[in-house]
């Protein structure tokens, strides 16, 4: 079963072979990140923005990837990364330094966060190079390649993985991508797309998968559960043996995909797992939905899929196939808002979409593809710009009475000294301060609190040190605000019991004087 998946190639590679002997470079639209942002759980626990407000780098290399990185003010410094050409073993080094922790042959994200990596003007593409996520978070990747990554033989990468998250990783959007292999396990190779070892907030979309023997795992045994919170839609699985996903534990929600030529199974929920699968598509495939492989049950709530021409193996032993009339054994609910397409334009809907190099397009919702607004400029000024500086003004100080008073407050990664409990109001000597660049601090209450504003003051000598934030409902991880600069905030009223102002890029050490809130 496992040579099948490579039978199908020839033609594919062939056609690659050639434009890479003649040299010919195929025109692909350009892209940059997605002005939608992310989708489905990275959405939660705070959100996924990945690098948005730090700087943009070009690179071409994979060494010039992680000199990107490495060149960074702190690990957790935003980074927008623009990917074009070829990534390779023969250019992918290990770069030094005190904001990463890189390796030779894979792209290694490892303890690091708030990083984009996206493909831009003729396409990039990671050529038996896969990219290794690990102990980081708040990390995208968009529209890239990644092909032929092995486990076995040579050259080989990331175990095999094309992407692969393991170790406490957090919030990745994976999106627009082409992940693929050339055959299975046989063949050296091992998982397209793999989550294990309490890795959690995680999308997938409008990506294809193809040509592997396994599609991607969520835990890497019956015991590994702590993972999950994975959202996977609009994406094609095509030639794939099985696990699309496998899922051990967690919960996960699946829909809008289009699943061709599936071999041996595809969503495998195992050890109990519960999978959301919605309006997705089956296409000349067989056992797409059950728990196979074991007897540890896993559980699914389904609704509006469409099965063509799927067969179902009888259940025995540890063959536990949904069909042939799959019904709901568990119900699991969402976080998130989604649009549904109908199932039967899904085919054509992920045909147009799914993939690198497809100009980032995405569902409306109404089966009708998109093409993303693209980043408005700044008009130039109709009028000619003043000869001496234009005055400044200091925002309104809100109204009413200050909730943070008599609340408490706490803080991430607080230095010696300077722990939120040590600041004094109306003192701007005193303040709280990160160990680092970056770092968060709460004011919570006992009770729901309507909210509407706050005004961040930094400390005395600081101002301006704060350069990129958001501004988090805890109790849910919704971003209620985000900005560039301290000051005045405001925001739809929100009722909460903990609200937390996360500081994710800093010129020196910010130093925050006063968390005001206020209702408004």
């Amino acid at each position: 079963m496992r040579r099948r998946v490579a039978l199908r190639l020839g033609a594919a590679l062939a056609t690659g072979a050639v434009a890479a002997a003649t040299g010919v470079v195929l025109s692909m639209p350009t892209a940059s990140a997605a002005a939608a942002g992310a989708t489905g759980f990275a959405t939660q626990n705070g959100g996924t923005t990945g690098g948005a407000g730090g700087q943009t780098v070009r690179a071409t290399t994979g060494t010039a990837i992680h000199t990107a990185l490495c060149n960074r003010a702190s690990r957790s410094t935003p980074i927008v990364i623009q990917v074009e050409g070829t990534i390779n073993h023969a250019n992918t080094s290990q770069v030094s330094g005190g904001s990463c922790s890189t390796a030779s042959g894979v792209i290694e994200l490892k303890q690091i966060s708030n990083v984009t990596i996206v493909g831009v003007g003729g396409g990039a593409v990671f050529d038996q190079l896969g990219i290794h996520i690990r102990e980081s978070s708040n990390i995208i990747i968009q529209n890239v390649t990644v092909r032929n990554v092995k486990k076995s033989g040579s050259p080989t990468s990331n175990g095999g993985d094309a992407i692969g998250m393991e170790s406490d990783v957090r919030n990745v959007w994976v999106d627009h991508t082409t992940l693929e292999a050339s055959g299975g396990e046989s063949e050296g190779y091992d998982g397209l797309f793999d989550m294990k070892d309490n890795t959690q907030y995680v999308t997938l979309s409008y990506s294809t998968l193809r040509n592997s023997g396994r599609g991607g795992l969520i835990g890497s045994s019956e015991s590994d559960v702590s993972n999950g919170y994975v959202t996977f839609h609009h994406n094609l699985y095509e030639n794939i043996d099985s696990r699309t996903p496998l899922l051990r534990g967690g919960v996960a929600h699946i829909y809008n995909n289009h699943y061709r030529n599936l071999n041996e199974s595809g969503i495998n929920s195992r050890a109990g797992a519960r999978a959301k699968v919605d309006n997705n598509y089956f296409e000349d495939s067989k056992d797409v939905l059950g728990t196979f492989y074991t007897d540890a049950a896993g559980y699914w709530q389904v609704s509006g899929n469409i099965f063509d021409n799927v067969t179902w193996s009888s259940r025995s032993g540890d063959t536990n196939p949904a069909g042939p009339n799959p019904q709901s054994n568990t119900t699991v609910s969402v976080p998130y808002g989604f649009s549904l397409d109908a199932a039967n334009c899904v085919p054509s809907v992920v045909s147009q979409t799914a993939g690198a190099n497809k100009g980032l397009r995405v569902s409306d919702g109404n089966c009708t593809p998109q093409t993303p607004a693209p980043t408005p400029t700044t008009p130039a000024p109709t009028t000619p710009a003043p000869t001496s500086p234009a005055p400044t003004t200091t925002p309104t100080q809100p109204s009413g009475t200050n909730l943070s008073l008599g609340a408490g407050a706490d803080g991430s990664s607080k230095a010696d000294g300077t722990s939120y409990g040590n600041v004094r109001d109306g003192d701007l000597s005193t303040y709280w301060s990160p160990a680092g660049s970056t770092g968060s601090v709460s004011v919570k209450w006992g009770s729901p609190t309507a909210v509407s504003q706050a005004n961040i003051r930094e400390a005395s000598g600081s101002v301006g040190a704060v350069r990129s934030w958001r501004l988090l409902n805890h109790d849910t991880g919704a971003v209620l605000a985000s900005g560039t600069t301290a000051g005045v905030v405001s925001f739809p009223r929100t009722t909460l019991s903990k609200i937390t102002f996360e500081i994710t890029g800093s010129q020196g050490t910010p130093r925050i004087a006063e968390f005001e809130t206020y209702a408004g």
